[in-house]
């Protein structure tokens, strides 16, 4: 069969993204924009957004750094603390500011020293966002430092996942940029109501990539990279047509001088060549034909949004990614940095 020279897909979201704040934001903002229609805005700032007001201020300040020629709508979560309020929650979601909410655990990633320290005090909260369908976004780790870091999102399941779907069983649970075979086999037995993001760089490398020649802190993001045998679940997974499993880069920019030093922000900068990176992945898998389910529809699906009017062009055309970014806050490395991919991200194409 003839390898396509190019695709047409329907326009994509990204159910998940960081796109920080201040002059980060500004220099950032649009590389998501040019790609994806909606975006799941993380709300790990400094401090973080757990109001309501904080959500709109932090949503006027996306649209504002993102090129006015795009149609992008960034969707906006609460951060969850041990005190978080069920009505503030319940009021953003009926006025349509809070998207979902966001459940770091506490220490686990960046930024969420102010999550939560432990899921049964939010009871009351997740009782309330069962009620009203408000999903519940989960970074999956435990923060529990007798338990190997490459341990600790299978040991979130069994401690903390598993046990909150059984108290709230209608609850609608996303198990965000999941990395192992274990997260995968929960996603897939659970019921409906709980889906889970694939990141393009989770489907790209394992662990190895960390120290191959030296230690590369460009490959360090959290949840940490794992063995080989789950990224061949992850890309199983991703290539299915399962639609549980979508879209969501997690893609994360820190400066250079941040990554390379004493201690490493984790992070992994994907927006510039994401659909590309998917593209490339799932040309691997054989299953380019799926692409389009797993970036355009799968997620909008289960978030209960209408999928995209919009179409984006993925062209066959080598293309050299930079080895760097010189953005206003400081230089930053995308992924896949000095490397040739096969596939060009050729725009968005409007109806009419």
């Amino acid at each position: 069969m003839t390898a396509p020279t190019e695709l047409e897909l329907i326009r994509p979201d990204d159910w998940h993204v960081h796109l920080r704040d201040d002059a980060m934001l500004v220099a950032v903002a649009t590389f998501t924009a040019r790609q994806f229609a909606r975006a799941i805005i993380m709300p790990n700032l400094k401090p973080p957004v757990t109001t309501v007001a904080a959500a709109r201020a932090y949503r006027e300040r996306i649209l504002a750094a993102v090129d006015p020629s795009l149609a992008f709508t960034p969707l906006m979560t609460a951060y969850l603390t041990d005190d978080a309020e069920p009505e503030e929650l319940a009021r953003g979601f009926r006025e349509g500011v809070f998207t979902a909410a966001k459940l770091y655990p506490a220490h686990a990633t960046t930024n969420s020293a102010a999550g939560v320290t432990d899921v049964r005090r939010l009871d009351r909260v997740l009782e309330r966002m069962q009620a009203i369908g408000m999903p519940l976004l989960v970074h999956g780790e435990v923060v529990d430092h007798q338990v190997d870091v490459f341990d600790r999102e299978a040991a979130f399941i069994e401690r903390v996942l598993a046990p909150t779907l059984e108290r709230f069983p209608g609850l609608r649970v996303v198990f965000e940029h999941i990395t192992t075979r274990q997260a995968v086999d929960f996603v897939t037995q659970a019921r409906p109501t709980v889906g889970a993001t694939i990141t393009p760089h989770h489907l790209e490398f394992n662990r190895n990539a960390l120290f191959e020649g030296g230690l590369r802190p460009h490959f360090y993001c959290l949840p940490v990279a794992k063995r080989e045998e789950h990224r061949l679940a992850l890309r199983k997974a991703a290539t299915s047509g399962n639609p549980k499993f979508f879209l969501g880069t997690d893609s994360a920019p820190h400066r250079v001088t941040d990554k390379e030093s004493a201690c490493g922000c984790a992070g992994i900068w994907n927006a510039p060549v994401a659909l590309e990176s998917y593209a490339k992945v799932f040309e691997e898998e054989g299953a380019l034909s799926r692409l389009e389910g797993f970036s355009s529809l799968h997620g909008p699906r289960f978030y209960g949004l209408p999928v995209n009017g919009e179409c984006v062009r993925l062209v066959r055309e080598p293309t050299a990614v930079p080895e760097r970014y010189p953005l206003a806050p400081g230089d930053v490395v995308p992924f896949h940095a000095g490397r040739q991919l096969a596939w060009r991200f050729a725009g968005v194409t409007r109806p009419g």
